[in-house]
């Protein structure tokens, strides 16, 4: 990767991507894999595969309008794999962080998100009350009674993903949806009290002007949301937008000015950026809590499209994009036998260099910087030291060298450096994944 190439090569939202993994030949037990791993501060996600419609950006694993019997025949694997993933740890694990995503968790409706709520308590019992619960959701299918059922439940965090409050410009990114569709649903979720409303809105839509897009932040303001989360638009590969082309060159210049457009606007209105994407109200509550670190904290995933990390091994089930192709690992994933949830199957392994990469890179592409001597304390070396390369940021003026802080332009520019950081042998796994 060249960092004088887009500033838009890729979102690196984490390290490796799984496009990286290979089938794991004998599949290791998930209890040896957890043996010797901390387990006091947990992350559990659930994955929900499903969505009322597959937006033209998604290159998301998840399938739409799914048949309601496969929503049901989910659910009951879903608990069959709690089951035997939680029995893989130790007694005493403990979770102070949990999501929801997806896919569209809230396309369950209220009585299927009940058993969901089930599913997740069986699995992560040791999970306080208090501990954050995020969950995603869609203008269609933030219903008050499946808030209802959120906020019964704990949520503290609910992300919807408006995009646009123009309706021509949702539908140009491949979102149809009707502004009161989405103005009702964000004052059901309102209502609901779930204490951090984070809104997604995308950026370089066709035909978007910096007047539009000015409407939308804007729009998205007047409901002051604790976060919000602001998506450049990419073109990838068998999605529903992958056969357009742009004029690269115009396209990045116009992203970059609706970014810079943007940073302006939310600052100005009390905002922090916390890394490029997101931006939190200076007064909202932290909605990820103070105990959980991914540069060195495991995580658990449920269900397929779900990852889970430990300190050298990631794994997950297979992944796709392609329609016929997601719907064929869904279908594997009902098929399997209960006993086939006690086994890591498809992933990679980090050795001490990918570790050291991983750490750097969840670390540096958020605005806090690296944390020099959690670095050192963790791997017994320096930073600069394992990467001299990261001189090229600071030449550029997107590096503050005596703090390991990306700079206001360095972080605008995090989707070339995280591609930019990816070790040789992951970008040639990536390169050679058979992408369905």
């Amino acid at each position: 990767m060249n960092l004088d190439d887009s500033p838009y090569q890729g979102y690196l939202y984490a390290y490796p991507h799984k496009t990286a993994y290979r089938r794991l030949d004998p599949r290791p037990a998930l209890t040896d894999v957890w043996a010797a791993e901390r387990q006091d501060s947990l992350f559990g996600y659930v994955h929900l595969p499903f969505c009322e419609m597959r937006c033209g950006f998604c290159n998301l694993f998840t399938r739409a309008n799914p048949p309601a019997e496969q929503v049901t025949a989910y659910l009951a694997q879903l608990r069959r794999q709690a089951t035997a993933v939680r029995d893989s740890l130790s007694p005493a694990a403990r979770f102070s962080r949990l999501a929801i995503g997806g896919g569209t968790p809230t396309y369950l409706t209220a009585p299927e998100l009940e058993s969901l709520f089930t599913v997740l308590a069986d699995a992560f019992p040791t999970a306080a009350p208090a501990v954050p619960l995020s969950v995603e959701t869609s203008p269609a299918t933030a219903t008050p009674d499946r808030l209802a059922v959120l906020a019964a439940h704990g949520t503290t965090r609910i992300s919807m993903g408006v995009q646009s409050f123009l309706d021509a410009e949702a539908r140009a990114a491949g979102r149809p949806q009707r502004l009161a569709e989405v103005q009702t649903a964000l004052q059901a979720i309102r209502d609901a009290r779930i204490p951090v409303l984070n809104i997604d809105l995308i950026y370089g839509i066709d035909g978007q002007t910096a007047r539009t897009w000015q409407h939308s932040l804007d729009e998205a303001l007047r409901w002051s949301p604790e976060e919000l989360y602001l998506y450049p638009l990419y073109v990838r590969p068998l999605t529903g937008l992958g056969r357009r082309a742009h004029a690269r060159a115009d396209w990045d210049r116009q992203r970059q000015d609706l970014y810079r457009q943007a940073v302006g606007a939310l600052t100005a209105a009390g905002y922090v950026r916390h890394s490029m994407r997101q931006f939190r109200r200076a007064d909202a509550p932290d909605p990820d809590g103070p105990d959980y670190c991914c540069q060195d904290d495991g995580m658990v995933g449920l269900g397929c499209g779900a990852r889970s990390y430990t300190t050298d091994l990631h794994y997950s089930f297979d992944y796709a994009v392609a329609v016929s192709e997601v719907r064929a690992v869904i279908d594997d994933y009902l098929s399997r036998p209960a006993g086939d949830f006690r086994f890591a199957e498809i992933g990679f392994r980090l050795d001490e260099i990918e570790q050291r990469r991983r750490w750097l890179l969840k670390s540096l592409l958020r605005a806090e910087g690296v944390d020099a001597a959690g670095y050192r304390d963790r791997f017994g070396t320096a930073h600069h030291e394992d990467f001299p390369q990261l001189t090229d940021l600071v030449d550029r003026g997107w590096l503050d060298v005596t703090r390991t802080v990306l700079t206001s332009d360095g972080l605008a520019q995090s989707d070339a450096i995280g591609p930019w950081l990816v070790s040789g042998p992951v970008r040639e796994a990536m390169r050679t994944y058979p992408l369905r």
